[in-house]
């Protein structure tokens, strides 16, 4: 058991266990625990399965979580293991009608990926060991309480006993069926499709093109769909993740109407045999082909649904808990990754007493949103006929399957001050683009923005192309230390014009600190971030712009400052 974190000279009561319990290590939950423990926070987290399930049942990894994985520290091990998934053929009635490439401009650092979920959790499960917290298997939450101070679970462990844990803060990570969505009494309203799937891993030996998916739809003589085979390739010899209509011999439908119930995900039903799979191949296939070496198959439905709110209390959901919606586009567990994300760096510094006392809101306020417009956009998608029916232009369609798009303009975290210098420009509450290109004496290959930003918290991010803009940054720089106490990193990136020797100093007010100076050589950085003058970009741990000052002069920079900082910090 954890021991109670005690900040400064105060001590908390009641005394605590951990300060956050994580309930559910699909994932969300991973992803929730070990970026608390990176962000100095400590955490328990329990699942009531007793191990991992060798399912691959989410297997699509967008651009965006793999920028998420790399700040968090942990995206090299995700790289080993996963695939390019590079793009989708799609066939109707035996016939080729098109090919749907994955590209994105050439800035975004990272494609789209294929990994099964398991190995999903499996990386992320080793980071969260880094820091000395593993999974407490075979532990199911029974019902929680909570007051003003925190939160009291009670839970039943692998060896059959009852706890009492008292925690700070509560998330529920617990998929679909989450018990603590249900105990806090949020609503989870929505639908459901009628068909029923079949899902199943499997090896196949056509010689379709290697890293693309297959989208192979038969037509009645209506023109209506009434038969379809989705493939996903995943790490292997040709091997795939199947989804097909379930055949009448394997469906529950009768059985789950019976019981009123509207189920979602993995049924407990008849699993598919292979021989059920190689008859939808030997329908659909756009070539004769063989299915083999089945490693795990289920009947699947599919709801969607949304939570009334993310929060109550100090006790929130994230991922399938908040929402749940159709799989096409493989939105779900990477929409969920990003609810976690944004919740565990404000939980952490909300324990550490340097929050905004509202900080914690804006976790409803930026994520339900995006929830809301995830489970519409796969709806829509999943009735019209797949990403491709999507109205808007290619490029734009891209970006936002891979995420890229998901940002905050209303967020109250967000300080709107000062707008982009141009429309291409990030504005505040958009992702913070990474660059590449930056120079400096020590590193003798150019580094990328994101080498700069790994592994840490808020980084204020300067810009300076003239000798008197970087008098401004650094100005800037000695009023950040007064307002933060010297703890918020910073660094200046120059223009190749910017007259700068290896560091810039700031004054002494600012404990006699200096700032690393980065040189833009391809004046990527510029570019990319509108960048003129002297500017300031103030770059959130989760990888959001919160404030981008492109004002820096005397009189005008630390009032500003204070009202990007004071959204979330206590000043």
């Amino acid at each position: 058991m954890e021991a109670e974190r005690k900040r400064g000279s105060r001590q908390e009561t009641p005394v605590v266990d951990t300060d956050v319990l994580v309930v559910g290590a699909g994932p969300v939950g991973l992803t929730a625990a070990a970026e608390l423990r990176r962000q100095g926070a400590a955490c328990r987290i329990i699942d009531r399965l007793p191990a991992r399930l060798p399912y691959a049942k989410a297997v699509g990894v967008q651009p965006r979580t793999l920028e998420i994985w790399d700040r968090m520290g942990m995206v090299r091990a995700a790289l080993e293991a996963a695939v390019p998934l590079r793009g989708q053929v799609m066939y109707a009635d035996g016939v080729e009608q098109a090919r749907f490439e994955l590209r994105l401009p050439p800035e975004v650092p990272y494609a789209f990926a294929a990994l099964p979920q398991y190995e999903t959790e499996r990386i992320i499960e080793e980071h969260l060991a880094r820091f000395g917290t593993g999974i407490e298997r075979g532990t199911e939450l029974l019902d929680f309480t909570q007051d003003e101070d925190g939160v009291v679970s009670r839970i039943a462990t692998a060896s059959g006993a009852r706890e009492e844990l008292r925690s700070r803060f509560l998330v529920g990570c617990d998929g679909a069926h989450s018990t603590v969505r249900k105990k806090l009494g949020l609503t989870f309203e929505g639908g459901a499709f009628p068909e029923e799937y079949m899902l199943a891993d499997v090896e196949v030996d056509w010689s379709l093109p290697e890293g693309y998916g297959v989208r192979s739809l038969h037509h009645d003589a209506d023109g209506r769909v009434d038969d379809a085979l989705v493939c996903i390739p995943l790490p292997g010899d040709r091997r795939y993740r199947m989804s097909m209509l379930v055949p009448p011999e394997l469906s529950t439908r009768g059985q789950n109407a019976a019981r009123g119930e509207t189920p979602h995900g993995l049924e407990g039903g008849r699993a598919p045999r292979l021989e059920h799979i190689q008859a939808v191949v030997d329908r659909l296939s756009p070539e004769p082909a063989t299915a083999s070496a089945l490693r795990w198959s289920s009947v699947f439905r599919i709801s969607h649904r949304l939570v009334d709110r993310y929060a109550a209390g100090r006790v929130f959901v994230a991922g399938d808990a908040a929402h749940i919606h159709p799989p096409t586009g493989a939105q779900g567990m990477n929409t969920g990754i990003q609810d976690a994300c944004n919740l565990a760096w404000k939980l952490a510094l909300a324990l550490d007493g340097g929050a905004h006392p509202r900080l914690l809101d804006s976790y409803d306020a930026e994520r339900r949103p995006v929830g809301e417009e995830v489970v519409g956009r796969t709806v829509r998608h999943a009735t019209a006929g797949g990403v491709q029916s999507a109205k808007d232009d290619r490029a734009t369609v891209m970006l936002r399957e891979a995420q890229l798009l998901v940002a905050y303009p209303d967020s109250p975290l967000t300080a709107n001050g000062a707008g982009p210098a141009d429309a291409d420009s990030p504005a505040p509450g958009d992702r913070a683009p990474d660059c590449r290109g930056l120079t400096t004496g020590l590193a003798m290959t150019p580094l990328r923005l994101y080498d700069l930003l790994r592994d840490r918290g808020h980084v204020l991010v300067l810009y300076a192309d003239s000798a008197d803009a970087l008098t401004a940054c650094r100005d800037t720089a000695a009023a950040t230390g007064r307002l933060t106490g010297g703890t918020l990193p910073a660094f200046l990136v120059a223009a190749r014009e910017a007259d700068t020797a290896t560091a810039v100093h700031v004054p002494a007010g600012a404990d006699g600190r200096h700032l690393p100076v980065f040189r833009d050589e391809a004046g990527e950085f510029a570019r990319l971030y509108g960048a003129k003058g002297a500017a300031a970009f103030l770059i959130r741990p989760d990888g959001y712009l919160a404030a981008r000052l492109t004002r820096l002069a005397a009189g005008e920079t630390e009032p500003a400052l204070a009202d990007a900082l004071g959204r979330v910090f206590r000043l």
